[in-house]
């Protein structure tokens, strides 16, 4: 939707030809760029193109070898149809450049990585948490050794610190901040949009370590009809179904289907727990978009999740187990309900302004237990989000104001002890940018906002960009972020052990007496694009540190029969370095390699330590080849340095564990077969090398003892997994 709140709006259309019999053809590799800056693309296989919007210009120049250039207005956000008219009859049509499967634009003053649907492919990506297999910045790991849930990090800090939307909408925050990311299933997503450090303040002040965006297949614009099927050797399947229709020029309504399960049972490593849990799951869209001639856009969607897990001793059996204290086992419920809205108002002869007000409700219902600890959460959550955007002056300088709202009810039962709050903030922000003659660009933002627990929350955001020639960007940012921690939902594999959980809490009324984390983020990068034999790339250096204020500490060394939170009290920071280098080797061979290492400390008990479980060296290589016959060969490789792990001194000598795990390599390749673009079978295989973590639950022969504890992976839990995937298109 072209209005303010889509800072990321995605442009698409489709370039074609009329052949010598009349009929229209995609034009393949056809150039898309906007004029006068260097971000473009070229359209695939089917003569589809997407390309980021930019506030620099709103034409689009479209050209292709042998063809009439064409330059497009673009004022509105509907699918582009173009034709190009051959100017010169020429016997060889020659490709100009290669749409790369993610793309950093030069001209936006926020380093974005815009992940395609071309890099989603690469792997199964079966929900959003297994999405970034083939992206150095986000580090992929599992809560625990039961559940096999998996969660992300970035910049050394786990998910709950990334602040993850949907189309521009808070999405997985609060106690859904783990389980949240399967309810996105990769099949569904359009594309991603990722940034380190500090985002926009029209987004909010939750952002501490980035920002994950992530778009869904749109029903105006994407594939009529989009079905995908995936089985693995463990005996999981899952379907998808993505229906979008087109009901006029001016409504188009998607529905968004998924069905997986994993029926059966494993212990390959024959501790006595099943590998993975017994599981099944069902998520629902239905979603409608109008775009009136008068500039008017309206979105509209409801949403339902339903999950249910089993896990534990091989021999559990919810029915009569449940709450046994002789056999050991997990259950898990998840449901969710939301409903969405969007209103917005382009002035389409003055394409520079526009207003928005986003709107949202959403239920979460969590019922959970581990052996015999209980959880259950309950939260409600109604915001709202106001947004006009102009210009000052001139088109070189922007404004965006506006106000947001969030009301959020937490219900949570641990045990018997229940922790009950309602967290209220209402805001407002701003936001200039300038810019000057495309070389400089400056973004001022800040927000302020009441909040009914914390009081006044002042947020200040800056993001510097600097061209230099051509081919060099260097961009600075920094800023401030604060959240509200949800400490059992977001560490809830703590629960899968008999530690004792221990509040440290200072009595306030604040969430379970701690208080919010604020963190400052500082981040530096550096871009160089360059082409060497006719063929492009890019090389870049991200440098970020976060220094936190305030903290919330999971002191989980001080004994190993105790799970601590208590606020910081000392040092709390991670430091972050990663080099990146993307570049086609060959025709049609893309390479992206990547080395990052992390320090990230906290102050524990009063000694300050590595933060347990995150790797600080890590190493990585993709290769992705494309044949002139639709083959695709992808393959990743991961070397993950040491990481710490939390002492275990207290236990007797058979419970005790190492101080620091192996480092090891991770491997993955698929290959992918398509058939007149509408058919693609897909076979890969994850952890090729088979490297698993020993042992990965201390005493698993005696879980009702008190050194029982699963929470203490460092290390893949599955062995080397297989699968099997088909896709099929309608255009």
């Amino acid at each position: 939707m072209g209005f303010a709140q889509d800072s990321n709006e995605i442009i698409s259309g489709k370039i074609q030809e009329k052949d010598e019999h009349g009929q229209l053809k995609a034009l393949i590799g056809a150039s898309v760029y906007w004029s006068g800056t260097t971000l473009g693309t070229s359209t695939d296989v089917s003569g589809e193109f997407s390309i980021a919007r930019t506030e620099q210009t709103n034409s689009l120049i479209v050209s292709f070898v042998g063809y009439g250039n064409d330059t497009i207005n673009v004022t509105k956000s509907n699918h582009l149809e173009i034709l190009l008219n051959r100017s010169v009859d020429l016997g060889v049509v020659e490709v100009v450049h290669r749409t790369r499967s993610t793309e950093i634009s030069t001209m936006d003053p926020i380093k974005i990585e815009n992940i395609g649907k071309k890099e989603l492919l690469k792997a199964a990506c079966c929900n959003l948490s297994e999405s970034f297999e083939t992206n150095p910045s986000v580090d992929v790991s599992f809560t625990d050794a039961v559940t096999g849930t998996k969660q992300i990090q970035m910049l050394g800090l786990s998910g709950p610190y990334i602040q993850i939307t949907r189309e521009n909408m808070p999405y997985v925050r609060g106690i859904s901040s783990i389980y949240g990311l399967t309810y996105i299933p990769g099949p569904w997503i359009s594309s991603i949009q990722l940034n380190k450090g500090m985002g926009s303040v029209t987004n909010g002040y939750e952002s501490i370590a980035g920002q994950i965006n992530v778009e869904l297949r749109k029903p105006e614009i994407d594939d009529k009809l989009y079905l995908t099927t995936y089985t693995n050797e463990k005996g999981r399947v899952e379907a998808n179904v993505v229906f979008n229709q087109a009901l006029s020029k001016q409504l188009g309504s998607g529905i968004l289907l998924h069905a997986s399960a994993n029926p059966l049972k494993h212990d390959f490593n024959g501790d006595g727990f099943l590998d993975h849990t017994i599981n099944q799951n069902f998520i629902g869209i239905n979603r409608w978009k109008f775009a009136g001639d008068d500039g008017f856009r309206i979105q509209l969607g409801v949403e339902g999740v339903i999950s249910s897990h089993v896990g534990g001793q091989s021999i559990f059996e919810p029915l009569t187990d449940e709450g046994s204290t002789n056999i050991w086992g997990m259950g898990l419920d998840l449901k969710r309900v939301q409903g969405w809205a969007k209103f917005g108002k382009v002035y389409e002869d003055r394409p520079w302004k526009s207003v928005g007000l986003q709107l949202s409700a959403s239920n979460d219902n969590q019922k959970s237990y581990f052996g015999t600890n209980r959880y259950d959460a309950r939260e409600s959550t109604l915001y709202a989000n106001l947004i006009y955007q102009s210009i000052f002056k001139t088109t070189d300088q922007n404004i965006r104001i506006g106000a947001s709202a969030f009301d959020d009810k937490y219900d949570e039962v641990l045990n018997d002890t229940s922790f009950t709050r309602e967290e209220l903030t209402v805001g407002a922000f701003a936001e200039y940018t300038y810019l000057n003659k495309e070389k400089f660009t400056a973004v001022l933002g800040v927000r302020t906002d009441y909040h009914n627990l914390y009081g006044l929350i002042f947020t200040p955001r800056i993001h510097l960009r600097y061209k230099i020639g051509e081919k060099n960007v260097i961009r600075a940012s920094a800023g401030r972020g604060l959240r509200s921690a949800n400490i059992i939902s977001e560490n809830k594999g703590i629960l899968a052990s008999s530690r004792t959980i221990v509040i440290q809490g200072d009595g306030d009324n604040t969430p379970y007496g701690l208080q919010p984390e604020i963190a400052q983020n500082y981040g530096l990068n550096y871009t160089r694009q360059f082409t060497i034999d006719y063929r492009d790339g890019f090389f870049t250096i991200d440098l970020y540190k976060t220094n936190f204020e305030n903290q919330i500490i999971l002191d989980l060394d001080q004994d190993a029969q105790k799970a601590v939170f208590y606020n910081l009290d000392g040092l709390s920071y991670a430091h972050n370095i990663q080099l990146q280098l993307d570049y086609e080797i060959v025709n049609r061979l893309d390479m992206r390699i990547a080395y990052r290492y992390n320090e990230v400390k906290a102050t524990y008990n009063g000694e300050l330590l590595l933060k347990p479980l995150i790797a600080s060296h890590r190493s990585f290589i993709n290769l992705g080849y494309e044949t002139r016959k639709y083959w695709k060969f992808d393959y990743t490789l991961n070397w993950i340095g040491q990481k710490r792990i939390p002492s275990t001194a207290l236990n007797p000598v058979e419970y005790q564990v190492a101080k620091w795990s192996p480092d090891y390599l991770l491997m993955n390749a698929q290959i992918t077969k398509t058939w007149k673009e509408k058919f693609e079978v897909y076979l890969g295989g994850e952890n090729l090398l088979n490297f698993k973590q020993e042992d990965p639950i201390i005493a698993s022969e005696a879980p009702f003892s008190p050194y029982f504890d699963a929470s203490l992976v460092w290390g893949p839990i599955f062995g080397r997994t297989m699968y099997l995937g088909l896709r099929y298109t309608v255009k």
